[in-house]
């Protein structure tokens, strides 16, 4: 897993190969975040994050990277938690938080309202169809804020 850009550009963290999730290709990472850099955020700017099924945390440490002032990984396995907040202690960065979670019971307690939420569900995922609505309705996203779906 590589770091696109920002403070911790060209990183490299060896995922292991026993983890079931992989991370956001570098092609995709990259074309999102010059989709978003471009239009509409300037990370440096205050922007609060929250990467839901963080999976290797890819885009976690991007966000961070490129100068969020804060990210919540909301991960469900505990290897996977593991390995994001390994990544973090490595680049001593106090701007991740990652949360051992189910997503659908996060989003449900969640009070904290984001400019910025992503969320990479496993395709096989059988209340898939049910995220963007709990998302989008549950006052998670600031007024002007962006959700990027992937699936």
């Amino acid at each position: 897993m590589r770091v696109i850009s920002g403070i911790y550009k060209r990183r490299r963290f060896d995922v292991p190969h026993t983890f079931k999730a992989r991370p956001t290709t570098d092609f995709a990472k990259e074309n999102l975040f010059n989709v978003l850099s471009n239009n509409y955020f300037d990370f440096e700017d205050g922007v609060t994050a929250l990467d839901l099924f963080a999976g290797t945390g890819s885009i976690s440490i991007e966000l961070v990277s490129r100068g969020c002032d804060r990210v919540i990984s909301v991960e469900k396995d505990p290897q996977h938690l593991s390995f994001i907040s390994q990544v973090m202690r490595e680049v001593k960065t106090d701007k991740c938080f990652p949360i051992r979670a189910d997503v659908f019971r996060f989003i449900d307690k969640c009070s904290e309202q984001f400019d910025f939420i992503f969320a990479d569900p496993p395709y096989a995922l059988e209340k898939l169809p049910e995220i963007p609505d709990l998302v989008l309705n549950g006052d998670l996203l600031q007024e002007d804020g962006i959700f990027v779906f992937e699936h």
